[in-house]
Parts: structure tokens; C-alpha cells; sequence
């Protein structure tokens, strides 16, 4: 229940943070948690299976773009395996990744494989480009990829 307050406050953030500056994201923030505090929030089940659906639609047409830029299959498959398993991972509609999602999804990914920092950096790139398309879009307001270096 917490984790779905946590997700409702979080789409409002984000809608919010291109007309807010920081002092007055940070009084929204306080507000937001002043409101939700002790409320509860039902979700119907349907609302799940559109997230799960969504995020996949949005794969495929970033996957479609990708191929009209004229990207190899090899690097569609590797894209398309890469943000498959993130998605999997995080288990959130990419409208409620926060960068610190991606974060504990790199540490974690380069901890539990063992693999190399140039692995991970490809991997920080190829989420960086499907948040940004999603961002060019208009899919979502901000990259929470931005600020991963």
C-alpha cells in the first residue's frame, strides 16, 4: 500500500518538476506527504496489467525507432534484452522509475554478475537512450537516467 502512495506522489513530482524550482518542489514534496499520510490507496487490477502492457508497448516502438535509425538487429536484440530484464527488475511503469531505481539496478546488476565497468556503462548508455526517446517523446516528462554518469 506505502509503495503505491510512494508511486502516486512520484507521477505528481514528476509532472511538476518542469514548472517548480527546487524550493518549491521541496514544499510540494513536504504537502504530498502531509495529504497521503494515513490515506490509503485502492488499485484495481487492471490498472497492473495496463502498467505491464504499456511498458511493453513502449519498448516496441522505442525498438521500432531504433530500426528506422538504422541499428543492426544484433544491437536491437541486445537493447531489447537489456530493457526487458531492467523492466523486470524494477518492476514499474517507466513513468515511475526515479534515478535511484537505475542506480540500485546498476549497483546490483555489476555486483550479482561480476561483470566489467565498461559492461555497465553500456548498459547505463542503453537505458540513457530508451529514457531520453521516452523524454522526446513525451512518454515521460523528465529522464531519470539524466543525472547517471
Amino acid at each position: 500500500m506505502l509503495d503505491r502512495v510512494n508511486q502516486i506522489k512520484c507521477e505528481i513530482e514528476q509532472q511538476m518538476c518542469q514548472v517548480l524550482n527546487n524550493e518549491q518542489m521541496n514544499w510540494l514534496q513536504k504537502v504530498l506527504e502531509c495529504v497521503f499520510l494515513g490515506k490509503e490507496i485502492k488499485i484495481a487490477e487492471q490498472d497492473e496489467v495496463n502498467s505491464i502492457t504499456t511498458n511493453q508497448e513502449l519498448l516496441q516502438v522505442f525498438l521500432a525507432a531504433k530500426r528506422v535509425e538504422g541499428c543492426s538487429e544484433k544491437s536491437i536484440t541486445y537493447y531489447k534484452t537489456t530493457l526487458e530484464t531492467m523492466l523486470q527488475r524494477i518492476n514499474k511503469s517507466v513513468k515511475q522509475v526515479v534515478t535511484e531505481d537505475l542506480r540500485v539496478y546498476l549497483s546490483d546488476y555489476q555486483k550479482n554478475s561480476e561483470v566489467s565497468k565498461v559492461t555497465i556503462d553500456n548498459i547505463r548508455r542503453i537505458l540513457s537512450s530508451f529514457f531520453s526517446w521516452l523524454e522526446d517523446e513525451d512518454y515521460i516528462l523528465k529522464s531519470p537516467a539524466r543525472r547517471i554518469h
